[in-house]
C-alpha cells in the first residue's frame, strides 16, 4: 500500500514538473519569421524617443542619451533590479545579436540564451509593437556608439529568482496581440493610441498592480503606489486630466511644464527628455488619445504623514 502511494505521488510529481517545463517555456522569433525587409535607422530613432530606451539604459553619470551601457537600478517589491547595457558594445552590450535575437527580447521578453526576462522590462507593452517599429529600432541602436561594462545582477530574494517562474507570469498577463487600429476613430487618435499604449509603456507606471505584479486592467491609467517604491503616480484617465486640455498635454509632453506652471520630477522627468524630441504631431497624438481616456478610479492614497515642526 505505502509503495502503490510512493509510486503514485512520484508520478504526479513527474507530470507536475513536465507540465511547469512545457508551460514556462521561452518563446522565441527565429530569423526565418521575419519577412525580408531593409529596416530604417532614421525611423528607428523615432521608436527609440517613444519607447524611452534612454530613460532606463543610458549609461549612469554622464548627459548622452546615445551612450547605452545601462545601470540603472530599479527598486520593487520583488527586489532591485538592474538595466543592462544595450549599446553595440560585441561583449558588454548587443553587439552580436542578430535581428531575431533582438525582435525575440523587445516582444516575447526571451533573451539570446532563451531565458526569460523579468517584466521590469516592459514587454508586456512592448508585445504590442509593429514589428516594423522594432526592426527599425534594433538598426538605430547599432548606428550608436559602443560602451563597455556590464551592469550588476539584478538582487532578487527566493522565489522571484527563478526565472523560469516568469513563464507562468507571462501565461497570466501577456496576450500576444499586436496593436489593432480602431476603425471608428480617426488616424490621429490611433497613433496616439498606439504610442502610448506599446511603445510608449504609459500604464506600465500610470496602472496599479496585483500582488503578482501584473497591471489592474480595471483602473489601467488611474495611478497608484510608484512601482519603483517611493511616492504616488498620477491618475491619467481623466479624472486626472479632467481640468487639461490637449494642448496642455501636448505642452508638457515636450516641455514638462503643467498647467500650473509646475515642472514634472523624478522618472517623468526622464520621460520628458524622450518625448520632447518626437514630432509635434505624434505629441499631439499622445494628448488627443489620453484625453478620450473614460474616468477610472484608482487605488485610494494614503493620507500624506503631517509634517514635523522644527
Amino acid at each position: 500500500m505505502a509503495r502503490n502511494l510512493v509510486l503514485a505521488v512520484s508520478v504526479v510529481a513527474i507530470v507536475g514538473v513536465a507540465a511547469f517545463w512545457w508551460l514556462t517555456a521561452p518563446l522565441t522569433i527565429a530569423q526565418m519569421q521575419l519577412p525580408p525587409r531593409l529596416s530604417v535607422p532614421a525611423k528607428g530613432l523615432t521608436v527609440f524617443n517613444a519607447a524611452g530606451c534612454s530613460s532606463c539604459h543610458a549609461t549612469l553619470g554622464q548627459p548622452d542619451r546615445t551612450k547605452l551601457g545601462g545601470g540603472l537600478a530599479i527598486p520593487s517589491p520583488f527586489g532591485t533590479f538592474h538595466v543592462p547595457n544595450i549599446s553595440p558594445d560585441p561583449v558588454d552590450g548587443i553587439g552580436r545579436w542578430s535581428e531575431a535575437d533582438f525582435v525575440t527580447a523587445v516582444i516575447e521578453g526571451t533573451s539570446p540564451a532563451g531565458a526569460h526576462y523579468y517584466p521590469a522590462f516592459p514587454y508586456g507593452s512592448y508585445q504590442h509593437a509593429r514589428l516594423d517599429d522594432i526592426r527599425d529600432l534594433f538598426a538605430y541602436l547599432k548606428t550608436l556608439p559602443a560602451v563597455s561594462g556590464r551592469a550588476p545582477g539584478h538582487e532578487l530574494p527566493f522565489p522571484f529568482n527563478i526565472r523560469r517562474a516568469v513563464g507562468i507570469w507571462k501565461l497570466l498577463f501577456l496576450d500576444g496581440k499586436p496593436f489593432t487600429p480602431d476603425p471608428g476613430r480617426s488616424s490621429q487618435w490611433n497613433r496616439g493610441a498606439y504610442l502610448v499604449n506599446s511603445l510608449g509603456h504609459c500604464a506600465e507606471c500610470h496602472s496599479p498592480r496585483n500582488g503578482l505584479g501584473g497591471i489592474v486592467e480595471a483602473q489601467r491609467f488611474a495611478g497608484g503606489p510608484n512601482p519603483e517604491g517611493e511616492g504616488w503616480v498620477p491618475n491619467i484617465t481623466q479624472k486626472g486630466l479632467k481640468d487639461w486640455s490637449e494642448e496642455d498635454l501636448a505642452y508638457f509632453l515636450e516641455t514638462g511644464t503643467t498647467p500650473n506652471n509646475d515642472s514634472a520630477g523624478g522618472s517623468m522627468a526622464r520621460v520628458i527628455r524622450n518625448t520632447s524630441q518626437l514630432s509635434a504631431a505624434d505629441r499631439a497624438a499622445m494628448a488627443a488619445y489620453l484625453k478620450s481616456l473614460p474616468a477610472v478610479d484608482g487605488p485610494p492614497r494614503p493620507p500624506r504623514p503631517p509634517r514635523k515642526n522644527g
